[in-house]
């Protein structure tokens, strides 16, 4: 970690990377979003493989590494309707696609949403495949927490064996905070249950309508500084990923902005106070620190 001096306040900046989702500079390609993200500064990039066809071609992807200078860091495999045909409709052969193309491309991470109620057969083994499969890479499988249908003040959920990863058996879990803000989950609390399965985030907000809106953090109503400084406070060593939507940006300068402020603002906020020492002891500010406990999401002993 390494510390620095804000408003006369040490602080310390775990060694997470924040990476650039390609989602986030949707409609522009795959090759547009490694150029934005390493011009403004991103630590890497997270693949959407999408219809893009160079999301899914790990050749192409390589020479963007290459060209841009920026690592990918994580891979999103076709979950989402409009790519139930991307690599195939077998999902497990998906799942077996991309973790191929992170070990090729060295992500460290494959993200996963749980399977659709209408897919019987891969719901039913999901779980024990899931850990199957993470067994057999050193890559993480990290299924991501999804939300209920709301409708005329009913709920209903499209995936099984649920939309939350919290009370299943799961490795590994990407928490992403525009889909807490659909399910109206709390977000810090979902964060605490996880503890330590807890690697992979999607920074978002949302303000809790039934619509993924995937804001820029800040314009919401989700904790996204406060779950921040938490997995700081924690020494979160996962990844965080911008994860929002530019759909509507009139140009690629505001689109931009956008990507910027909300770059600004993950890297503000995912910083603590620095320990002067092994006792709790008070920063400058007056604020108490201590160790800390074992059920601080992202802590690493």
């Amino acid at each position: 970690m390494t510390a620095r001096r804000e408003s006369g306040s040490a602080l310390r900046v775990p060694a997470a990377r924040v990476a650039l989702s390609t989602a986030s500079t949707y409609p522009e390609s795959t090759a547009s979003a490694f150029e934005m993200a390493a011009r403004l500064g991103y630590d890497g990039v997270e693949i959407m493989v999408w219809t893009d066809p160079v999301s899914q071609d790990p050749q192409a992807l390589r020479r963007l590494v290459d060209y841009h200078g920026i690592p990918i860091l994580a891979i999103h495999a076709p979950c989402l309707l409009l790519t139930q045909r991307v690599w195939g409709t077998d999902p497990w052969a998906k799942l077996v696609r991309a973790r191929s193309v992170a070990e090729t491309l060295g992500a460290g991470t494959v993200v996963v949403h749980p399977p659709f109620r209408w897919q019987r057969d891969y719901a039913r083994e999901f779980i024990t495949g899931i850990e199957r499969m993470a067994g057999e890479t050193d890559v993480r499988f990290a299924v991501e927490n999804m939300f209920p249908l709301r409708a005329r003040g009913r709920e209903v959920s499209a995936y099984a064996p649920d939309w939350s990863p919290v009370d299943d058996d799961y490795a590994h879990v990407t928490l992403d905070l525009s889909h807490t803000s659909v399910s109206r989950s709390d977000a810090m609390a979902m964060a605490g249950e996880l503890g330590e399965r807890l690697v992979h985030v999607h920074m978002a907000d949302g303000m809790g309508s039934a619509k993924d809106e995937h804001l820029v953090p800040g314009r919401g109503t989700q904790p996204c500084a406060e779950l921040l400084e938490q997995l700081a406070t924690g020494g979160f060593d996962g990844t965080i990923v911008v994860e929002i939507n530019t759909r509507r940006a009139e140009s690629r300068a505001q689109r931009e902005a956008d990507l910027a402020e909300a770059l600004a603002f993950t890297r503000l906020h995912f910083a603590a106070p620095a320990l002067a020492s092994a006792a709790n002891t008070t920063t400058a500010t007056g604020t108490g620190t201590g160790s800390g406990s074992g059920s601080t999401p992202g802590v690493r002993s």
